[in-house]
């Protein structure tokens, strides 16, 4: 078996070396691999990815985080988003008053084979032509499913082989939303691994292979996606299937997971 592009072992982590909010929390994405990563509001799926990336100072206080069998903790982001690993943010990160061009060179910053940076470029523009048309435009003038396509498309302009992306679907209309996860099972097709956060479970199993659900900082499940969609816990909690509330059963917060 191939080793894991990105392993997460034991990890607790939290802010200011005073709250936890992950607690023992250990998962892996294999090189090619589209894993999901589901949970509520305040579960702790972005601070996971602030963990990997590197954004939280001191963290992770505890477990390892490895990106192919090296120790990545007290790396700084640069040399993580070196070793390989994109990180799309929730709310896109855009930089408003550049145009679309120079967000999408700005991610080949720490790159310096211009001819294969132009290329990549062309590349981009084909998997999403709606941005070539706009290369000159302000990033603040775009729709927000078009600025989506601009923080993944940056991210791609590293030529990651791990892409997270955190919510990519918020605030965007149903039919942009279809589009940007046919982008992903693209991208991801073509062989780029991706770990991706998201509320909209349905759309997230329908692209992954493997899943993990995050409640209050801890697993309490994970299986192949197939498996999650069939789960009933998942349905009632996640997709909105079953007889209890979503809603009373986080705060109960009591219930078993299978």
């Amino acid at each position: 078996m191939s080793e894991a592009l990105l392993k997460l072992v034991g990890v607790e982590s939290g802010y200011l070396r005073r709250l936890s909010v992950l607690h023992g929390v250990s998962l892996e994405v294999a090189p090619g691999q589209c894993v999901a990563l589901l949970g509520s509001n305040g579960a702790g799926k972005s601070t996971l990815l602030k963990t990997i990336m590197g954004l939280l100072e001191g963290e992770p206080r505890k477990g390892e985080v490895t990106v192919r069998g090296e120790r990545v903790a007290g790396w700084a982001t640069e040399r993580i988003a070196r070793a390989g690993i994109a990180y799309v943010v929730e709310g896109r990160g855009m930089f408003p008053e550049l145009s679309v061009l120079e967000n999408l060179q700005l991610g080949a910053f720490h790159r310096r084979d211009a001819a294969a940076v132009r290329g990549d470029l062309e590349r981009i523009y084909a998997l999403f032509p709606r941005l070539a048309e706009r290369a000159k435009q302000p990033c603040g003038t775009l729709s927000g499913g078009e600025q989506q396509m601009v923080a993944i498309a940056r991210a791609l302009m590293s030529r990651p082989t791990l892409l997270m992306l955190d919510e990519p679907s918020l605030g965007l209309a149903p039919r942009l939303v279809e589009e940007i996860f046919g982008t992903i099972r693209s991208i991801n097709r073509e062989g780029t691994g991706v770990l991706l956060v998201e509320q909209n479970a349905a759309q997230a199993l329908a692209i992954a292979d493997y899943g993990y659900v995050l409640e209050a900082g801890r697993l309490v499940l994970e299986g192949g996606a197939q498996d999650l969609l069939a789960n009933e816990n998942v349905r009632e909690l996640y997709l909105g299937v079953g007889g209890a509330h979503a809603s009373d059963a986080f705060v109960k917060r009591k219930r078993r997971w299978n």
